[in-house]
């Protein structure tokens, strides 16, 4: 093949290159580009034809554009190498921007006079995703070797962790107090982690899973025949935590029945399987966590107050997330940097319109419910920015004025279950199965509190107006 049989196939040669290629005359403009520029850029051959290069706002262009207001660039500069290589980013059709490997060199003619420059991009984007999911990984170990994924540097969320390593050095009973949501069980895994019994096991329980037969068994075990459907022995939790940590969660939904038994195993540090008669002996720190009102329960008859005395040992207080919005940027970068690496897309951030938004919202439903946010708008979001209209529903525009937590000091959950519930029911425009997911729920709890506590929505949107 003849030098001039390449010429004239030159169109068809650079257009399988991988790389974006452009010619840029000597006074700055497009002249020519590949089809993988077209392709990589969005912008198709006549849109940049006889445009300014910096059409694609490079970051490393507009260090090396020359202050002589002519636009020229650097590159172009007798003193300078004729050919340049740099790590850039360059700024798409679409308004999203791409990290590329630039290279550009001087095209003069045979007298040595300057025509211009040909430049290629290289598209870095799986490189820069690699780098960044490195980087995630490097802060998540860091982060691990802290309070256990419990994210917060705002001044209550100190304190909270402050406690926590006094909490963990003792082997007295902790309870949790915080709304659903907030975290209670990082906490008592922190505490396990941090604390002398973390060789041993670490059992944990969610009491208002499970009825009354079933959570006796659960907690205690049982043996072979002593109910329908138990055909072996089973050891219960307690035995299953001897030597470490036994978590309680929800421990305000124990029935009476069962609290007694707790007590005693409290009190002597033994218990009896179901269907035996024989004391076992265990040695086992409990950690509780409830998001009621333990005081009203006890008013109620339904919480035994000796159990209150014995569990609330150490009070560990989660405060709302409305209560330290302070930390809300910190949640946001945390959990868009976890959602990078779980599902490989790149989201660089909030607009100034969505992080407004996520700090004037009132989050019922705490740090679960901002990661569900962040979730939804990952699946929706079509850049590398989440915007407003990325947002899930209700956190754009809510179904009824935000409802006030009461001021000062509150025993138990600091709000109660049944101001709660309706905060998520008006955060959810009364739908009862996102108000369910916003609270960590299942929607058959939400309709029977709702029972439980003659909620309207109707009627509460009108008070709330009114």
């Amino acid at each position: 093949m003849q030098i001039k049989d390449i010429n004239r196939h030159w169109e068809r040669v650079i257009n399988t290159m991988n790389e974006a290629l452009m010619i840029i005359s000597k006074a700055g403009r497009i002249l020519s580009v590949n089809r993988s520029f077209e392709e990589m850029t969005g912008y198709s051959a006549s849109e940049v034809t006889g445009r300014p290069c910096t059409v694609l706002a490079c970051d490393a262009c507009e260090m090396a554009i020359n202050n002589r207001g002519d636009g020229w660039c650097k590159l172009f500069d007798p003193d300078q190498p004729e050919m340049r290589r740099c790590r850039c980013t360059i700024k798409k059709k679409d308004g999203t921007f791409l990290p590329a490997l630039k290279n550009a060199s001087v095209l003069r003619d045979e007298e040595g006079a300057l025509l211009g420059a040909v430049e290629t991009l290289t598209d870095l984007s799986e490189l820069d995703r690699l780098d960044r999911k490195v980087e995630i990984l490097s802060r998540q170990l860091d982060d691990d070797s802290g309070f256990g994924g419990i994210i917060g540097n705002s001044d209550q969320m100190k304190a909270v962790f402050a406690i926590i390593d006094k909490a963990a050095q003792s082997d007295a009973p902790i309870i949790i107090f915080g709304e659903s949501g907030t975290g209670k069980e990082l906490v008592a895994k922190a505490i396990h982690d941090r604390g002398k019994r973390s060789a041993g096991p670490y059992v944990q329980l969610n009491c208002a899973a499970l009825n009354e037969s079933l959570l006796e068994s659960e907690l205690f075990g049982h043996v072979k025949g002593s109910f329908t459907g138990a055909f072996r022995d089973r050891a219960g939790r307690f035995e299953a935590a001897n030597g470490g940590n036994l978590f309680l969660d929800e421990i305000g939904d124990i029935p009476l029945s069962i609290q007694i038994k707790l007590l005693r195993v409290l009190e002597t540090r033994q218990f009896e399987r179901v269907g035996e008669n024989r004391p076992v002996s265990v040695d086992v720190r409990i950690i509780t966590a409830t998001n009621r009102n333990l005081l009203e329960l006890i008013d109620q008859k339904r919480f035994r107050e000796d159990l209150y005395f014995r569990i609330n040992v150490i009070p560990i207080h989660l405060p709302p997330l409305r209560k330290r919005t302070d930390d809300i940027p910190l949640l946001v970068n945390t959990f868009i940097n976890r959602l990078e690496i779980r599902t490989g897309k790149t989201i660089r951030g909030l607009t100034r319109e969505a992080l407004n938004r996520f700090m004037g919202y009132r989050w019922p439903g705490n740090v679960r419910e901002i990661k569900s946010a962040l979730e939804y708008a990952f699946t929706v979001a079509d850049k590398d920015t989440i915007d407003i209209d990325h947002l899930p529903p209700h956190l754009v525009a809510p179904a009824g004025p935000a409802v006030s937590a009461p001021e000062g000091p509150v025993h138990g959950a600091g709000i109660t279950e049944r101001q709660q519930l309706i905060e998520a029911l008006l955060a959810a425009g009364g739908n009862q199965s996102q108000a369910a997911r916003l609270l960590g729920i299942n929607r058959v709890t939400v309709w029977n509190r709702m029972r439980k506590y003659g909620i309207s929505l109707k009627r509460e949107i009108n008070r709330q107006g009114g």
